[in-house]
């Protein structure tokens, strides 16, 4: 594993009982920590450790037996010049994290975002509804299972209009 000045500064830290697994892929980092950690982990990387910039939120659907979707957060220490992936892992019947929209006010939209498409829950969100698809739309449409053609008659599409140019 590439050597990183964060490890060395969290080696002996009381947070060691919150990560899962460390990986190291192309120079970059992923810490994946318990879900139930997850807020404590980010608020300690953000205010002891200044990662001060959430450069993303994104989710994965491992389409597994347990522990089905991944929430990774894309973090970045601006001066120290370092990035850094936390993760973790919910169950496929109760996908839900704490939101980090207290942390990081950019978390609001990405948070939206994971909801929106992939059904990912988000406690204490201040405003946790869909943003592309309509309120009332009953799919996720990045999970695995959706059908790359969509759900026929799931989702009312306007007229098609004539256009002449």
């Amino acid at each position: 594993m590439a050597n990183h000045v964060f490890l060395d500064k969290i080696g002996g830290s009381p947070f060691q009982e919150f990560i899962v697994e460390v990986k190291s892929y192309a120079g970059e980092l992923t810490i994946l920590v318990k879900s139930q950690y997850l807020f404590r982990m980010l608020k300690m990387l953000k205010e002891q450790y200044e990662f001060d910039y959430l450069a993303d939120i994104t989710a994965v659907d491992h389409y597994t037996d347990e522990e089905r979707f991944e929430v990774s957060y894309n973090i970045v220490n601006l001066e120290g010049k370092q990035r850094l992936r936390i993760a973790c892992r919910v169950e496929e019947d109760n996908p839900t994290v704490e939101s980090v929209v207290s942390l990081w006010a950019s978390a609001n939209w990405y948070e939206r975002e994971a909801f929106d498409m992939m059904g990912i829950r988000f406690k204490n969100h201040p405003d946790l509804r869909r943003i592309y698809m309509p309120e009332d739309f009953e799919y996720f449409p990045l999970r695995k299972e959706f059908p790359l053609l969509g759900i026929p008659g799931s989702i009312e599409l306007p007229d098609k209009v004539e256009r002449s140019f």
